[in-house]
């Protein structure tokens, strides 16, 4: 990892919904999906989507903090999914969905706990945020074709439905982000 280089391990429901967006903000220089968080190492998807492992569904984000802070980072993440839902986004449920920062840092889970913070007081959401920080785990990537996923299946009915949207709702809410 280069001195320009940091880490942010992000879950919010689908890792395919966060990769897609997060490819395309300015400042990242790559994505990776995969678990964090359980007890089983190396689980493959289908023991994650058990519930059993007690991973969560996240991406790894590298990002250039020169260019992309991890403040800036949090408010993305926090725009593209419902923080509100213990272990929910829309239709995907169950713990593997669950909202969480895995913090890499006492300076990330600080910032962290800010924009939780800042979220709350300008009352953006009718809920609570109940997202988990905590410090990150060992991470373990998803198996090969989790990865670029809505960018080699577009077409696919959750990729139309689910993942499409919150792509737009990101180029709407930060088109001086987006990555052409």
């Amino acid at each position: 990892m280069s001195v320009l280089e940091e880490i942010a391990d992000l879950g919010g429901g689908c890792f395919w919904c966060l990769e897609a967006v997060f490819l395309r903000l300015k400042g990242v220089l790559g994505v990776a999906s995969g678990y964090q968080g359980g007890a089983r190492a190396h689980p493959s998807y289908e023991q994650v989507c058990s519930g059993a492992t007690g991973h969560a569904e996240v991406v790894r984000v590298r990002f250039d903090p020169a260019e992309l802070s991890y403040a800036d980072l949090l408010r993305v993440f926090f725009s593209i999914h419902d923080p509100t839902t213990p272990d929910r986004q829309g239709n995907d449920i169950g713990s593997q969905y669950r909202s969480v920062i895995f913090t890499h840092s006492d300076a990330q889970a600080a910032m962290a706990r800010q924009i939780v913070e800042e979220i709350e007081s300008h009352h953006l959401y009718d809920a609570p945020v109940v997202t988990q920080i905590l410090p990150a785990p060992e991470f373990y990537p998803a198996e090969a074709y989790h990865q670029d996923y809505f960018a080699r299946n577009p077409n696919a009915g959750y990729c139309r439905v689910v993942v499409a949207p919150k792509v737009v709702k990101f180029r709407k809410l930060f088109a001086d982000r987006w990555r052409d």
